[in-house]
């Protein structure tokens, strides 16, 4: 190995974590969302909807539980795991960012399907389009989109 490669190849190393530890605190931004979304369910209290006004409607949707559960835990605990195989893949254990990948792909097909039922499922035709959505929804997307993308970037990365 040259030492030109050698330098490339720590460099890799000492940038690889950047990634998994960006993606942990992303995480983490999820899993707030879903444990909000969570605390309103259960306490009954209306989620306050001031960019989008359609959360009430696709938060007590019939498609907002699975047997009677919230979908915001199951987001919970994705997002919980997604952090913990980010963190464990921060630490050196690279099984555990390939998991994350596997792990963050899943919850962004979950995430397309939910924003298909927000928009032509759950409403109808006579609510405008701004108002199918729920705002703390679209977040979450956006943060499983977000760490999809890390997962992505990294891969493509690394092949270099």
């Amino acid at each position: 190995m040259s030492n030109a490669e050698i330098v490339d190849q720590e460099l890799s190393e000492a940038a690889a974590p950047k990634l998994p530890i960006l993606a942990a605190v992303v995480a983490l931004g999820g899993l707030c969302d879903a444990i909000y979304l969570t605390i309103h369910h259960y306490s009954g209290v209306q989620v306050p909807c001031g960019v989008t006004g359609g959360c009430e409607m696709v938060l007590s949707s019939y498609y907002s539980t699975i047997a009677g559960v919230p979908l915001s835990i199951f987001g919970a605990a994705a997002y919980f795991v997604a952090f913990s195989l980010a963190l464990l893949a921060a630490f050196g254990n690279r099984s555990m960012w390939k998991l994350f990948g596997v792990q963050v792909t899943l919850m962004a097909i979950f995430s397309v399907w939910l924003i298909y039922l927000q928009a032509f499922v759950i409403s109808n035709s006579q609510v405008p389009v701004a108002e199918r959505f729920c705002q703390f929804c679209l977040l979450s997307a956006l943060i499983t989109f977000t760490l999809f993308v890390i997962a992505l970037t990294s891969k493509f990365w690394r092949s270099k």
